[in-house]
Formats: C-alpha cells, sequence, structure tokens
C-alpha cells in the first residue's frame, strides 16, 4: 500500500494530496481526510465547517472555474474526474495552470483564490469537498470560462461534447475576469504610539482607530466583516497604569482583559492569526534573572491592576490557535512618552528626580512592529515572545541622564531617587522593580533586536 505524501504544484499553496488506499474483494477503505497526519506533511490546518458532495450521472459533465473566498479539500468518492484549476489571485501567477486525473486514491487542496474545475470521465462520479467557511447563496466570487484561451484547458472530452451549465457557460474570460484579492492585515488601537509604528510597517493594511471599532463593543467587534481579512495586529489597549487602579478599574479589564478574550474567539472561528501586545507588568519583578531577564514560561505575578488585566488578556489570546503574544517593557513611540518628557525637561532648564531602582530595557515601537513582520514571514511557532531593545539593562534614572546628555545637559543635572521617595503622597500601582525581559526566544527564530542606546539616538535626533 503507498504511503500517504503531499506534492507541491506550480501555483503556490495548491497541493495533490496521494491518499494510500486499502483495496480487497469486497471494495475499498481510504482516510480521505486525516488532519494529524496531514498538518504533519505540510498541508495547511485550514478548519474545515462543511462537505459539500456532488453526484455526476453521466461521463462528461463539467463544472468550473469557480473561485469561493475559501479553502477547499477536493476528492472523489467513485469514479474519476480530470481536475484543473486556475490562480485567480492578484500577483505574478495569476493565471497559472495545473491538471491532474483524479481517482479515489488522489486528493488536492486548493488555497483561497485559486479557481477549482473538474470533467467527469466515468458514469456516477462522486466528487466530495470539504470547505472552511458555510456557503451563502448570496457569496459572490470570481469565475472563470472553462474554454478561456488562455489558460488554454487541454479537456478530455470537448466542451462541445461535454454537460456545462448556463452559468458557466456565460463565465468570463481570463482577460475580463477580476483577480481575488489577497485577504487583508487589520490594525486595531491605530491612533496610538504601537498602532502608529505598526501602521508604517504593514503600509498595505486596514488600521482602524478606537473610535472606528472599540475592544469594549462586543457588538461592534461581532459585526465587523472578520472574513476580509486573516490577520489582527492588536494595537488597542488601556495603559493608563495608575488610573487603572482607582477610577479607569472597569475601562482596563474591558479593554486588556475582556476585548481580547473577544477577538481570540473571532479569531478562532474565522481562522485569524491574532497578534497581541502584553507588557512587563505580568511579574512583579521579583523573579526572574536579574540579567537574563524574566523568561515566556515564567508564571504570571501581577502586582496592579493594571498587570492583571494585562496577564488576564494574554491567557485569553492564548485559546486562539494562531495567536502571538509580543510582551514588552518601557514602551517609546510617537506621542507623550518618558523620552520626549526628559528631553523637553532638559530643554526647559529643569533637573529632575527619577526612579533608580526599577530596571529594565526601553522598548522602540518600531522595533515592536519589526519583530510582528519577523514572526509572520518567518512562519515561527505560535505563543508567547518578549520583545525589547538590546543592550545592558538600565534604570530609568540611567535612561533619563543620556537624554539629557544628548540633548547638551550634565548627567549629573538628573538626581536618582528610591520608588518610594518618588512615590511619596502620590497614588501610584505598583510597579515591578525588575523589568528586564529575556529574548533568547525570539533570537533563536532568526530575529536580531537592536540596541537601546542605538535606538535612542535615533530617536532624539528624528525630533
Amino acid at each position: 500500500m503507498a504511503e500517504l505524501t503531499i506534492e507541491q504544484t506550480p501555483i503556490p499553496g495548491l497541493l495533490v494530496v496521494r491518499l494510500p488506499v486499502m483495496a480487497d474483494s469486497r471494495g475499498w477503505f481510504k482516510e480521505n481526510w486525516q488532519r494529524e497526519k496531514m498538518v504533519a506533511l505540510g498541508l495547511p490546518d485550514f478548519g474545515p465547517v462543511q462537505n459539500n458532495v456532488s453526484f455526476n450521472t453521466a461521463r462528461g459533465a463539467t463544472r468550473g472555474i469557480h473561485t469561493e473566498p475559501w479553502d477547499k479539500f477536493v476528492s472523489v468518492l467513485t469514479g474519476r474526474v480530470f481536475g484543473a484549476w486556475v490562480d485567480m489571485r492578484e500577483g505574478p501567477t495569476f493565471g497559472q495552470v495545473f491538471t491532474i486525473e483524479i481517482d479515489p486514491s488522489v486528493a488536492v487542496f486548493v488555497p483561497r483564490g485559486v479557481g477549482n474545475s473538474y470533467q467527469t470521465l466515468e458514469d456516477a462520479t462522486t466528487y466530495s469537498y470539504l470547505v472552511n467557511e458555510h456557503w451563502r447563496p448570496t457569496t459572490a466570487y470570481p469565475a472563470l470560462h472553462l474554454g478561456d484561451p488562455t489558460a488554454a484547458i487541454d479537456w478530455p472530452i470537448p466542451l462541445a461534447e461535454s454537460e456545462l451549465s448556463e452559468k458557466d457557460q456565460n463565465n468570463p474570460t481570463l482577460d475580463a475576469a477580476t483577480a481575488m484579492k489577497p485577504l487583508r492585515t487589520l490594525i486595531l488601537g491605530a491612533g496610538g504610539q504601537l498602532g502608529q509604528a505598526l501602521a508604517a510597517e504593514f503600509p498595505d493594511a486596514h488600521a482602524v482607530t478606537r473610535a472606528e471599532l472599540s475592544l469594549t463593543s462586543s457588538e461592534d467587534l461581532s459585526a465587523w466583516p472578520w472574513h476580509e481579512y486573516d490577520v489582527v495586529l492588536n494595537a488597542a489597549a488601556h495603559t493608563a497604569v495608575d488610573a487603572a487602579e482607582s477610577t479607569g478599574r472597569a475601562d482596563a479589564w474591558a479593554a486588556n482583559a475582556t476585548g481580547p478574550a473577544t477577538l481570540a474567539r473571532l479569531a478562532t472561528e474565522h481562522r485569524l492569526t491574532l497578534v497581541h501586545f502584553s507588557s512587563d507588568y505580568v511579574f512583579d519583578g521579583t523573579a526572574g534573572d536579574p540579567v537574563g531577564g524574566h523568561r515566556e514560561d515564567e508564571p504570571l505575578s501581577p502586582l496592579g491592576v493594571y498587570g492583571q488585566t494585562k496577564a488576564a488578556g494574554e491567557l485569553a489570546v492564548g485559546t486562539s490557535p494562531r495567536h502571538y503574544v509580543l510582551r514588552t517593557s518601557w514602551v517609546i513611540g510617537e506621542g507623550n512618552n518618558f523620552v520626549r518628557t526628559m528631553a523637553r525637561l532638559a530643554r526647559d532648564g529643569a533637573s529632575p528626580s527619577v526612579v533608580d531602582d526599577q530596571v529594565g530595557r526601553l522598548t522602540f515601537t518600531t522595533e515592536l512592529a519589526r519583530a510582528v513582520r519577523h514572526l509572520l514571514e518567518s512562519g515561527s511557532p505560535y505563543g508567547v515572545y518578549n520583545v525589547t531593545g538590546d543592550g545592558p539593562p538600565t534604570s530609568w534614572a540611567d535612561l533619563a541622564a543620556e537624554v539629557f546628555q544628548r540633548c547638551g545637559r550634565s548627567r549629573g543635572d538628573v538626581t536618582p531617587v528610591s520608588t518610594q521617595e518618588y512615590a511619596a503622597d502620590k497614588a501610584l500601582a505598583p510597579r515591578p522593580a525588575n523589568s528586564v525581559l529575556s529574548m533568547a526566544k525570539i533570537e533563536a527564530t532568526g530575529f536580531v533586536p537592536r540596541d537601546v542606546l542605538t535606538s535612542l539616538t535615533a530617536y532624539l535626533n528624528a525630533d
């Protein structure tokens, strides 16, 4: 008996699956769809939700070329067909053709955007296909004429001698056909520091602000056209750390925990890759190597409400099969932030007191966006990844002194103070003393983080 194998074709993503068929005098048996084995061999884990069966009475029945907006796994249960596929996706392989004869020992995985068609070679042929979207009669999709001269499919039975539907006879030729656009990337929270960096890194993405789509509105989230996307970058969050301890408690839980939980459910339902961002505040700062930093698998131990909501968001996102959680610290981007505050104080002649017993690394939003692209394009395993700038850990006071020096002031104009001294008479949330995050995991995927001080210089020069 032949082994289960998967073969590439000239059409990207279109795969031929050779199925072992066990036959004896009674007939035959095969595993027509076996997720675990097939995914291990490279078939996408496409999540079928509907099984359609087409029975064809006579030899010569010809159907297609249809480009429904979902993936298919096609096979034959009885008889034989001549299968033909045309790439109808925008891009360099638009119009590429692949054909193969299919009997019960052959199946084909057809990715979204590739036109599917077949011609029966025997009477009483039963054609089956799994799809990962529920079929709806209102769904519109590109189609191609079976006799298109550019595709030039060499049908075994001339189309003039075949049985075609009236609809298929009126499909357009390739020069007039509509190419299928790729699924898009959606950026949530595009108005924030991180959202702006993501929009710059992914210029073709659909970037929406909190006013356009809020994580705190489950109705808005459920009504959104998720079938138009394949990746969601969730930069929306409640980041008012101190307010989260009092007046902003409900807002923090809604945006940082409930919203991501809803996104995780939707990502699972629509097979989306969900990218979410978390914080060093999920740790209390007492564990972890003080130099090597907190690892991704360290137990969560948040001190305050903000950290608790971010931890809850992490856990919720982790329920989605295709997820990346980027845990980061001390984020700097466009807008008000620590670096710009220190630069302004330096220019204004002020001499601030800055905490010196909280240690970590800055993370520039451009670096986070670059890490997202790396994870997506490298196909790195899903899961949690720490992402910060590189270099020796420093305190907030050390960083303030660096900014002052680069602005022409003396490092001594910054006065180091303890967290306890700084927090006196202030309503501040508890903060981890050690915010250093280990980056060994993401570095193992080939990502090389940039040095914090080099990025700091470039950031100040750009201002």
